[in-house]
């Protein structure tokens, strides 16, 4: 993949695997009382925005669309319910969700150091503003710990 879409690859997986990874977790809290659940809505919405924005410029373009491989999705979903299983409180989810979401913003802003130069100001803004809604999730995560 040519370098200026290589960060618009890297926001779609990380927004795929967020929605995957979100979406097993309301599946094992959905009989529980849980107050995280409520935002977990707000947050998978705005995933799957990110998911849209970069699939269809990536098809506009001819490239090729990855989404995370089936052993992704059993790590996450294998953490998820060990996770849930040992402790379901607010708090050990939102540590969980911060972890995952923190390992993906490291992956972004290595990309964006990396091709600076390759990449045109919209995939640059994209990828800015991923992050910045990593980000601000990360921080009203915080308020569950």
């Amino acid at each position: 993949m040519e370098e200026k879409f290589e960060i618009l690859e890297q926001v779609h997986h990380d927004s795929a695997m967020a929605i995957h990874s979100i979406e097993k977790l309301r599946e094992k809290l959905k009989d529980k009382d849980n107050k995280i659940k409520a935002y977990l809505e707000e947050t998978l919405k705005e995933y799957q925005k990110f998911e849209e924005e970069t699939r269809n410029i990536l098809k506009e373009n001819n490239k090729e669309i990855s989404t995370p491989s089936m052993m992704e999705k059993m790590g996450s979903s294998m953490g998820i319910a060990k996770e849930v299983k040992e402790d379901n409180s607010d708090a050990s989810m939102a540590d969980m969700l911060i972890q995952g979401i923190s390992m993906g913003s490291i992956e972004i802003e290595k990309k964006l150091s990396q091709y600076e130069k390759e990449l045109d100001k919209e995939h640059k803004s994209i990828a800015r503003k991923f992050l910045k809604f990593q980000e601000k999730t990360i921080d009203h995560l915080k308020e569950y710990l």
